[in-house]
């Protein structure tokens, strides 16, 4: 779990330093922007290494050189001296990170029974949940009170003692020296991830299709994922064995993931923004609002647990994506003089959202799912999230962009002095539209506007994409009829 909070917390920790670190390290806003990126692309090319390397090498072998190499990545981070070193060691830090959840989650399966499983997945699930959250706040208040380079330097303790629990606790699995590394799946699964999260990661801010370079990337991706797609299903030894695909929980857990990645990361994106430009909330306080929505999540993750062998998990997961539905309901009515109460009852409503489908989701995917697949399993399940993320990151920037343009036009039409209103804010000189200040004055008001417009807009389409999730829960098996056949004994699953 300490593995999992360090990787989880350093997805968005660096976000809030990177001004400090281009001031100290020299570049443009483009630049600087590949620290967070050459993280999110060599975590996802390498994230699907994992089920390979656990069976060839040993999965205590391969956690612990990855926590090592993570921790030792971080420290060269916080000591970078120019910018290409910070992005080659952002790079180094995702290769290593990149298969830290995947195995502390297999590492929870299979050192649980069933009857305990979802427990388990409830208190480790607060760290993927809550790492998010967190990291924002604590990259903050580490830059603003000591130096961007704590960002990463709080790794440390961290990783050492993550690092000496493993050692101790433990157990090492059987090594699989027959498995052959499909270097071909591999290259073309690489490629078509590394150009999607490319695409995603860039394609706002150059125009998504009016750029060359996003056109290449989108064509490239679409072409790998079909290359790397005929051959999984020819070759005789795949990358990644289509037989896991054919497990029906499995396969909607997939789905179902990726549609809770969009939805926990992109409202992040949106509510810091808003808060700061729209509302005037400093740094500070805006983490201060955000911080119920962890405690929220935590609190139904531990209410999760305790429910898991008395409540149907897909009872579960339908009141936590009716709860979220419901929270982002609530932001459709955010205006720009709503309370501090409204923004905390409705973070707290959302967290408790996500803390009732995370941990049973993640226990309903796997109940049925063979054991010898768990390491390539969690890999896949964790990559899906964090694709889903960047994917409604990109999604609600986009959209909110062009929604500020078109409510900047459609409200623009209103400053007529023909009309009524106007003419009488003209003649009670609320208005002047004879002067260049006047005018600058009422086309920020309108921006203001078009822009508040455009982030209920955007909390409008989370919430349909939210609820879009609900029919899936019906082609998911419940856990008490078929974990027991997909696992009759405790001697299977021992690490």
């Amino acid at each position: 779990m300490l593995a999992t909070i360090m990787q989880a917390v350093d997805t968005t920790i660096a976000n809030v330093a990177l001004p400090h670190m281009q001031g100290a390290l020299g570049g443009t806003q483009d630049q600087i922007a590949w620290v967070l990126t050459s993280y999110i692309v060599a975590a996802a090319i390498c994230m699907p290494l994992t089920g390979l390397l656990a069976a060839r090498f040993g999965r205590k072998r391969v956690f612990m050189t990855a926590v090592a190499g993570f921790t030792l990545a971080s420290m060269l981070c916080g000591a970078a001296q120019n910018l290409s070193q910070i992005v080659l060691f952002r790079m180094m830090q995702g290769v290593f990170g990149a298969c830290l959840v995947p195995l502390s989650q297999a590492v929870m399966l299979d050192s649980y029974p069933p009857h305990r499983r979802a427990a388990a997945m409830a208190l480790w699930g607060m760290g993927v949940m809550i790492g998010p959250i967190v990291g924002p706040m604590l990259g903050g208040w580490l830059t603003e009170h000591y130096n961007w380079r704590w960002v990463f330097y709080i790794n440390l303790p961290v990783g050492l003692l993550a690092w000496f629990g493993m050692a101790a606790y433990l157990q090492e699995t059987p090594i699989d020296r027959t498995r052959r590394f499909d270097l071909f799946g591999f290259t073309l699964l690489g490629l078509a991830l590394g150009a999607l999260q490319m695409m995603l990661d860039r394609g706002h801010s150059l125009g998504w299709f009016d750029s060359p370079e996003v056109i290449a990337e989108a064509l490239l991706a679409w072409l790998a994922a079909y290359l790397f797609l005929v051959h999984t299903l020819t070759s005789k030894q795949p990358f990644i064995d289509p037989s896991l695909f054919r497990d029906r929980n499995f396969a909607t857990g997939l789905v179902l993931i990726f549609i809770i990645g969009v939805m926990l990361l992109a409202t992040l994106a949106l509510l810091p923004p808003f808060l700061q430009s729209l509302m005037g909330y400093p740094v500070v306080d805006v983490g201060l609002l955000l911080a119920p929505r962890g405690v929220g999540t935590m609190f139904a993750m531990m209410l999760a647990g305790k429910l898991a062998a008395r409540v149907d998990a897909r009872l579960l997961i339908l009141t936590g994506l009716l709860l979220a539905g419901a929270s982002l309901w609530q932001m459709t009515l955010f205006t720009t003089d709503i309370g501090a109460g409204a923004i905390v009852s409705s973070g707290v409503l959302q967290g408790l959202g996500l803390g009732l489908i995370f941990a049973p989701l993640s226990n309903i995917s796997f109940a049925t799912l063979a054991p010898h697949y768990r390491n390539e399993g969690t890999a896949i399940y964790s990559l899906v999230r964090s694709i889903g993320s960047s994917v409604g990151i990109s999604l609600v920037i986009t959209y909110l962009a062009q929604q500020t343009q078109a409510n900047h036009a459609a409200l623009a039409g209103y400053v007529d002095p023909l009309r009524l209103a106007m003419s009488q804010a003209v003649e009670a000189g609320t208005v002047n539209l004879s002067t260049t200040q006047g005018l600058m004055a009422i086309d920020a008001e309108v921006m203001r506007q078009a822009s508040t417009l455009a982030y209920l807009q955007d909390f409008r389409l989370m919430m349909w994409i939210t609820l879009s999730a609900l029919p899936l829960i019906l082609l998911l098996r419940p856990v008490k009829r078929v974990a027991t056949a997909a696992e009759p004994s405790r001697s299977n699953t021992s690490a």
